[in-house]
């Protein structure tokens, strides 16, 4: 990942509910797919990743149900807000990921949508578990002690 104070490195959309909806096992930058007018729109910030997934489908990595603003001044060049994008993985990483989505039911969950170092496009996936209600209430419970924690050594 870069660093903070690179210019070029800007977080787009984060799916913040991931973590708490999900156990991460692990996670992959991937490239994407865009057309121009989406990528314009992404430099105003316009976009969701919070409701879509990614999807191993005839040998391709696809992203479904990401949210991408029209850009207005692209006018009948523009983009469909909603398509699916084509993710850009090598094969031995679509190989271990669909093993990890058929065999052992995992699901492919977009985390972050960033512009990298050098300003391209990015998408980090998290390979990963579904929780169910407790683990999600146990989840919460270390979260809030963990703050009420910080505010106790923060006192005295």
């Amino acid at each position: 990942m870069a660093t903070k104070s690179d210019p070029n490195y800007k977080i787009i959309a984060e799916n913040r509910r991931a973590r708490f909806d999900y156990f991460i096992e692990s996670d992959l930058e991937v490239g994407i797919v865009l057309t121009g007018s989406e990528v314009k729109s992404l430099r105003t910030g316009q976009s969701n990743i919070a409701e879509s997934y990614a999807s191993v489908e005839d040998g391709e990595l696809w992203l479904i149900n990401s949210y991408i603003a029209a850009y207005k001044q692209a006018g009948i060049f523009g983009h469909e807000e909603r398509r699916r994008r084509k993710l850009l993985v090598s094969r031995k990483e679509l190989a271990r990921l669909w093993q990890a989505v058929g065999r052992e039911g995992m699901t492919l969950v977009p985390l972050v949508m960033y512009f990298n170092d050098r300003g391209m496009v990015k998408l980090k996936i998290g390979v990963a578990k579904g929780k169910k209600v407790a683990d999600k209430r146990e989840t919460a419970a270390k979260r809030d002690w963990n703050r009420q924690k910080q505010r106790l050594l923060k006192q005295g």
